[in-house]
């Protein structure tokens, strides 16, 4: 039964409340990249003003994004995708390439990783490689590793997005001046060419300091950020110490990448 089935279902037995309406359409979403508003009202048999109360909620909690009368989770040259639609995306890459990134980390060392969901799976691995010190400002990473016997966290802090579920700012900047770890994982929501991009200029200030805290840096992306440009210029590839990229590269882009001067693991799926 899809989404559309299960909202007119529950609506007709009188169960659905706002947050189980608003988990839908989330859902509905999801599956669509991105819908226009009045549709929602359709399939969900309520009026636009709630709707768009339902709308503004999920975008406060950054689940999706609202413009020009329709609503998305999809990324575009100036807006990366909400963290609840990068966590459904390529899911077998990113955790192919977080063995890979398990195999760079040993005992003993201090970590830095990034508010991607690229390098989230690393998280769950990492209790393999205890002692460690992980410094982030992503807090699934924190609730991840909170608790695990052997590792020291370190909270980078600032100001809080919800689109992000992280913190950036001075303070996550400040405090990041403030530290030397021995290797950083860092992704990128585009890679173009020998560059490295992204969309928001505050995320590209952190994971230029978390480059500047640490002694080795690794980039870590799957093949879907090839060929694709952001507004901003995050770094130059050969600014990084080791590139990991999954399988499915094709022998082009691998070309391409082949022109910078830093090792390149191709991370089998």
């Amino acid at each position: 039964m899809g989404v559309i089935s299960l909202a007119r279902s529950d609506l007709e037995r009188g169960r659905s409340g706002p947050a189980r309406r608003q988990e839908q359409i989330f859902e509905h979403v999801l599956q669509k990249g991105s819908v226009a508003a009045k549709e929602l009202t359709d399939i969900f048999d309520v009026s636009l003003m709630t709707v768009h109360r339902d709308l503004d909620e999920l975008e406060r909690q950054g689940l999706l994004r609202k413009m020009r009368g329709k609503v998305t989770v999809q990324a575009s040259s100036f807006f990366e995708s909400t963290v609840g639609y990068r966590l459904r995306s390529n899911s077998r890459e990113k955790e192919a390439l977080a063995r890979f990134a398990l195999t760079q980390v040993e005992p003993g060392q201090s970590i830095i990783m990034d508010e991607s969901t690229t390098v989230l799976p690393l998280a769950g691995l990492l209790h393999e490689s205890v002692p460690l010190t992980v410094i982030t400002n992503f807090r699934m990473v924190l609730e991840e590793l909170r608790g695990v016997r052997g590792i020291n966290l370190i909270s980078l802090g600032g100001e809080y997005s919800p689109s992000y579920d992280s913190y950036f700012g001075v303070i996550c900047e400040q405090s990041l001046a403030s530290l030397n770890a021995d290797v950083s994982f860092i992704s990128t929501s585009a890679v173009s060419g020998t560059t490295t991009y992204h969309q928001h200029q505050h995320e590209v200030r952190v994971k230029r300091a978390m480059m500047e805290a640490s002694d080795r840096k690794i980039l870590l992306f799957d093949h879907t950020k090839l060929g694709k440009k952001a507004l901003h210029r995050l770094v130059p590839l050969e600014d990084f110490d080791l590139i990991a990229v999954d399988s499915g590269i094709d022998k082009a882009h691998l070309k391409e990448l082949r022109e910078c001067p830093v090792p390149i693991e191709i991370v089998t799926v």
